[in-house]
C-alpha cells in the first residue's frame, strides 16, 4: 500500500507526537509511585508502647530505661540508636527536649508529667487493662491507635493478624491434658504476684485454651500480691516468670515452704524467661510462645 504523503500527512504526523507527549507526561505523575512518607520521631516513656512501636516497623528514636526495658520485656530488642531518656517517672527531659521528638507516647501511669512533655511535644495517652472492659480487643485497639500515629495502619493489621494466627497455631500444639496453671512473679522471697483476671497472661491462657487456677479478685493491672503461702493447696501446675530479684532464687532453694509448693504442684514448675506483664500484643505472643514450648518440654525446669 502506496502512503500518501502532503500536508494532510504532517498534520496527523504532528498531531500523533502531542498526543503521545501528553500520554508519556500523565505516565510519569500517574504511574510512579508515591514514596511513602517517613514516620514521625516518637519518644516514649512506657515499655509496652515501645515493643508495639517496635514489631510496627516503626522504632522510637527515645525510650526510657532501656537496660529496664530489655531485662522486663525481653523482645522486641530495642536497637541501638535510640535514646535512652532516664528513669521513666523523672525522664531526662533536657535530653528529651534537644532529640525533639514529633510526638511523645504515655501510658495513664505518667499522665502526671503530661503538662512538661507537653511543652516538648505533643502528648498521646494511650490506656489499656481498662478494668471491665475486654483485654485483647483493648490490645487490638491499642495497636491500631499506635500505628495511626505513625501513619502505618496496615502494619497494625497484619500485627494483629499474625499474633492471632500464632497464638491459634501454638494452641493446637498443647498437650490435651494440661492442668490448670497458676502463674506468678516474684517480687522478693516470700512474696509474689499472682496474675489472674484483666491481664495479660490471663487473656494469653483464654486464647490457648488454658485454665488459670487464681480464681481470687485481682487489681486494675491483672494481678494479686500475696504471700506464697496463699499459693498453698491448689490443684494447679506453677509457672514462675523471670526475672527474679536479686539472690530470690538462691533463697527459694532453702526455703520450705517454697519446696513444700514445688512438691504439691502438679508437674516441675515452668520457669520462664520475662515476658511483660502489662505489654500488648508483642509480648502477648512472646508469652504464648514461651508457655508452649514449656509445656511441651518433657523435663521442664
Amino acid at each position: 500500500m502506496t502512503l500518501s504523503s502532503g500536508p494532510a500527512l504532517r498534520i496527523t504526523v504532528r498531531a500523533t507526537g502531542r498526543w503521545l507527549a501528553t500520554l508519556l507526561t500523565l505516565c510519569c505523575f500517574i504511574g510512579t509511585p508515591t514514596a511513602l512518607a517517613d514516620p514521625p520521631h516518637i519518644a516514649t516513656l512506657d515499655w509496652t508502647l515501645a515493643e508495639t512501636l517496635q514489631a510496627l516497623g516503626t522504632p522510637p528514636m527515645a525510650v526510657a530505661q532501656i537496660d529496664a526495658y530489655h531485662d522486663w520485656v525481653g523482645e522486641p530488642h530495642l536497637p541501638d540508636s535510640v535514646a535512652d531518656l532516664g528513669l521513666r517517672t523523672q525522664p531526662n527531659l533536657e535530653l528529651l527536649a534537644d532529640l525533639d521528638p514529633d510526638r511523645i507516647l504515655i501510658s495513664p501511669m505518667f499522665a502526671n508529667l503530661t503538662p512538661r512533655l507537653s511543652r516538648i511535644a505533643p502528648v498521646k495517652n494511650f490506656t489499656l487493662y481498662t478494668p471491665g472492659r475486654d483485654t485483647w480487643q483493648e490490645m487490638r485497639e491499642l495497636t491500631r491507635g499506635v500505628a495511626d500515629v505513625v501513619g502505618r495502619p496496615e502494619a497494625a493489621e497484619r500485627l494483629i493478624a499474625s499474633t492471632e494466627t500464632r497464638i491459634a497455631e501454638l494452641r493446637q500444639q498443647l498437650p490435651d491434658d494440661t492442668p490448670p496453671l497458676l502463674v506468678v512473679q516474684f517480687m522478693d522471697a516470700r512474696h509474689v504476684r499472682v496474675f489472674g483476671d484483666n491481664g495479660l497472661y490471663q487473656a494469653v491462657l483464654e486464647r490457648l485454651g488454658l485454665d488459670n487456677a487464681w480464681s481470687d479478685e485481682t487489681n486494675a493491672w491483672g494481678f494479686s500480691l500475696v504471700g506464697i503461702e496463699a499459693l498453698a493447696n491448689l490443684d494447679a501446675r506453677l509457672v514462675v516468670i523471670e526475672p527474679y530479684p536479686a539472690g530470690v532464687r538462691e533463697t527459694l532453694d532453702d526455703s520450705g515452704l517454697w519446696q513444700g509448693l514445688v512438691r504439691d504442684s502438679r508437674g516441675a514448675p515452668l520457669v520462664l524467661p520475662p515476658v511483660w506483664s502489662f505489654g500488648a500484643l508483642p509480648s502477648a505472643q512472646r508469652f504464648a510462645e514461651q508457655l508452649t514450648a514449656a509445656l511441651e518440654t518433657p523435663h521442664a525446669r
